[in-house]
């Protein structure tokens, strides 16, 4: 009779216990977001996908086509080329592509780059159907940004 009374106050302690927190969690704010309807603020420290850097002097990237990011990445996920032009120093950048189905967000691209032309991107809403929407034109997307 004794252990019945025990374990029916035990019980209802666990209950009192159980619905004190439930209370509590009841009256405090709301930290989540409602993601579709609101977006977050991105912190200045995320790291996304890799980016070029668009020059606000020259309206166009830093990149030299030096290929350093390229070597540097263990990913092999980055692919950097250029063309020799007539009567300019260095060469032009034709393509700057990046895999990020590959990609391990290490950083040693950028922290490689000796013109500082790769920095990180603040895309979080990264979500796709195939593969393909993951191989990234970086060079486009520094011509398309104002």
């Amino acid at each position: 009779m004794k252990s019945y009374f025990s374990e029916l106050f035990t019980g209802a302690w666990s209950l009192i216990v159980g619905l004190k927190v439930t209370i509590k969690a009841l009256f405090t704010p709301i930290v989540t977001v409602q993601y579709p309807r609101e977006k977050i603020v991105v912190t200045p420290n995320y790291r996304g996908h890799i980016d070029l850097i668009k020059d606000a002097e020259t309206g166009t990237h830093k990149c030299i086509t030096c290929g350093s990011c390229m070597r540097e990445c263990p990913s092999a996920c980055i692919i950097v080329d250029g063309e020799k032009r007539e009567g300019v120093k260095g060469k032009y950048l034709t393509t700057f592509s990046l895999d990020f189905t590959k990609c391990s967000l290490c950083g040693a691209c950028v922290e490689v780059c000796p013109t500082k032309a790769l920095d990180y991107s603040n895309d979080y809403e990264l979500a796709g159907f195939t593969r393909n929407e993951f191989n990234y034109d970086l060079l486009k997307r520094v011509e398309e940004r104002e």
